[in-house]
């Protein structure tokens, strides 16, 4: 399990491949100075509900993964997730589609 560290605050645990994909999209957003909203599922486990906050170039942002090895990237699955990036309701962590 992965964390996405936002703002020094912050922190989302994320599935390290799941994680390495947003890495991508994200990272793509902030190369073009975009901003946007990033929301997740907090899980039954974690009584369930979502929480968002704002993606701005100018926060810092850490990636810190569990596992030793990068997993493969789904090129698809990036498109998804920039996609859902630049829509009103902003980025959302999706199911990887099925090559």
């Amino acid at each position: 399990m992965g964390t996405l560290i936002y703002g020094g605050t912050s922190e989302i645990d994320i599935e390290d491949r799941t994680l390495a994909h947003m890495q991508l999209a994200i990272i793509t957003k902030l190369r073009r100075n975009e901003q946007f909203l990033l929301s997740w599922d907090h899980g039954v486990d974690n009584g369930s509900g979502y929480s968002s906050i704002w993606i701005h170039p100018a926060i810092p942002l850490y990636f810190r993964f569990a596992g030793g090895r990068r997993p493969s990237l789904n090129r698809e699955w990036v498109e998804a997730l920039l996609t859902s990036a630049n829509s009103v309701g902003g980025l959302h962590i999706i199911p990887e589609p099925v090559p």
